[in-house]
């Protein structure tokens, strides 16, 4: 049975008692996760506690329920919470109403009558999860969306993002076929004509002339089509290259239908073909270097990078997703995955006869890639090189291609271990810039995990699980432990009264401090300075 957990907070610690052994809450569907005494420190297990539903009276020190209801249901949106009070009264009523809160309960509560609303809230919850849950739901769902998630993912592949074996194995999950002997990926770019701004109307345009090309293409050509802001971007699919020249021909007819039948001129921008869909993305920045002729040769035709850039062809282009899998595993990888991806980018080299010229080009962009990433992380290129740092552009005059994959794996291995350093200084210095900012700014009674995060320019749920590592507690419990130090400083050093040491530590509530403080230390704040006095008669 599905168990949920339940936050129980009252003032009073015999209700509070009378309520954990009396009910069989776990007989209901729940586990009751924890107790509060009022709505603050309600409010407080909230944060470190996953509660589902809270039920809590309406009066209350420090926090009302009504005020814990607003600011819970501000915080966790599907969070239930029912209410309880001795008043029958009809705004409280109402404002519970307003507030969303599942029930309204008037005191003396029976045993029937929480089970009869927690029945029903159980039931609602079950509902809920059942509906997160539903498989055929999610079958749908995901049906629905997969059109989306494919064009996705083709623009991940075409624009080098998603590499190697992911986009196989995306490929895959997404049932995307796209089988063929090669393939060239295409631009259909709908032009302006002279002293014409198409701006939007381009990007609209394309929605016809992607229909029109379809319908054209169909039954003509394998391929596989989709929109990206003002592309209409084809991946034709040939049994092999000879091919070419029937996608040549069919991308001129489309050209001449679009400037008769939506009379706009339409430029296809032509990539050259390859031989693997991990290769797309050379292919798809050659239809873009294509497309960058258009504003020289004017639109309206098909532009082959073929016939604009012939020597292409005499040039080694190393697939940059063998850099971007190269980088990815250095960045996150282990020394496995490393190594792979090393031995994948020297069998790509291999696989290709590279002159000297074509090596030095390769070799540049490799260490600029090193370079940006080594930047990143604000290392200097000894840092990255090591002995080679002051000359690390010609690097390639030392390093032969037989040499490649033994320095490659030095370097990035010594990468690695840096990047692995970096990241735990990096998670100490955020902890320390926290722990400072807490210790100077403790006085502040609004200050808050969502104040120091927007300092630290770090999201909440990753601070949160940072700072509990190294802590070893929560952003709440490490702020309440720095207040009431300096709270037992001040109760030592002074004779400041307690509702002025109360808010010298950041409390707006004298009583409050003082509940939170005896909850800590077991006796009040006047008690414990009178024990402090008492101990220093003793030992004078």
């Amino acid at each position: 049975m599905e168990m949920y957990n339940l936050l129980l907070v009252d003032d009073e610690a015999d209700v509070l008692q009378a309520m954990k052994r009396k009910i069989d809450w776990e007989a209901l569907g729940f586990c009751l996760a924890g107790t509060a005494e009022n709505g603050q420190e309600a409010l407080e297990l909230a944060e470190q506690l996953h509660i589902d539903v809270v039920l809590t009276d309406i009066k209350m020190p420090y926090m009302d329920g009504l005020t814990l209801c607003r600011k819970l249901k501000e915080n966790y949106r599907n969070m239930k919470v029912v209410i309880y009070s001795g008043f029958d009264d009809f705004e409280f009523a109402r404002e519970a109403v307003h507030l969303e809160a599942e029930e309204y309960l008037l005191k003396p509560i029976s045993a029937k009558d929480i089970t009869e609303v927690f029945t029903r809230i159980k039931g609602k919850l079950d509902q809920e999860f059942s509906e997160y849950r539903n498989l055929n739901k999610l079958s749908e769902y995901y049906r629905k969306s997969l059109p989306a998630m494919r064009e996705q993912l083709m623009m991940g592949i075409l624009e080098g993002r998603i590499s190697g074996d992911r986009v196989r194995s995306m490929m895959e999950t997404y049932e995307m076929k796209l089988d063929a002997s090669c393939y060239v990926v295409s631009i259909l770019y709908p032009e302006s004509g002279p002293g014409e701004d198409m701006g939007q109307n381009g990007q609209f345009m394309t929605l016809p002339l992607k229909e029109m090309a379809q319908d054209y293409l169909r039954e003509r050509v394998d391929f596989y089509s989709t929109l990206f802001l003002d592309q209409v971007i084809f991946v034709f699919m040939l049994h092999d290259k000879e091919e070419m020249d029937k996608v040549l021909y069919h991308l001129d007819q489309i050209c001449k239908m679009s400037a008769r039948v939506l009379q706009i001129p339409v430029t296809a921008a032509v990539g050259l073909a390859c031989d693997q869909v991990e290769e797309l993305r050379t292919s798809y920045q050659e239809a873009l270097n294509a497309l960058e002729y258009h504003t020289i040769l004017g639109g309206g035709q098909v532009i082959y990078i073929h016939d604009i850039e012939p020597s292409l062809k005499d040039f080694i282009s190393p697939a940059e997703y063998d850099f971007q899998n190269l980088i990815h595993a250095v960045k996150v990888g282990d020394r496995k995955e490393t190594d792979a991806a090393i031995a994948d980018f020297m069998n790509n080299i291999r696989k290709t006869s590279i002159s000297p010229s074509q090596y030095q080009l390769l070799f540049m962009e490799l260490l600029t890639e090193l370079v940006k990433i080594g930047r990143s992380y604000k290392l200097h290129t000894k840092q990255i090189f090591g002995e080679h740092s002051g000359s690390w552009q010609e690097l390639y005059k030392y390093i032969s291609i037989e040499d490649l994959e033994g320095w490659l794996q030095e370097v990035c291995t010594n990468l690695r271990h840096t990047f692995r350093h970096e990241r735990r200084d990096s998670t100490a210095r955020l902890t320390e810039q926290a722990r400072e900012y807490i210790e100077e700014h403790y006085r502040e009674n609004d200050l808050s995990a969502d104040s120091l995060c927007r300092y630290l320019n770090v999201t909440a749920a990753y601070f949160s699980t940072i700072f509990k590592k190294e802590v070893g507690m929560s952003f709440v419990a490490y702020l309440t432990k720095i207040r009431l130090e300096h709270a037992v400083e001040l109760l030592r050093t002074t004779e400041d009264k307690t509702y002025v040491i109360a808010e010298a530590v950041g409390y707006t509530e004298p009583n409050y401090f003082s509940y939170v403080f005896k909850k800590q230390y077991g006796i009040s704040p006047s008690k414990y300075r009178t024990s402090l006095s008492d101990e220093e008669r003793k030992q004078s």
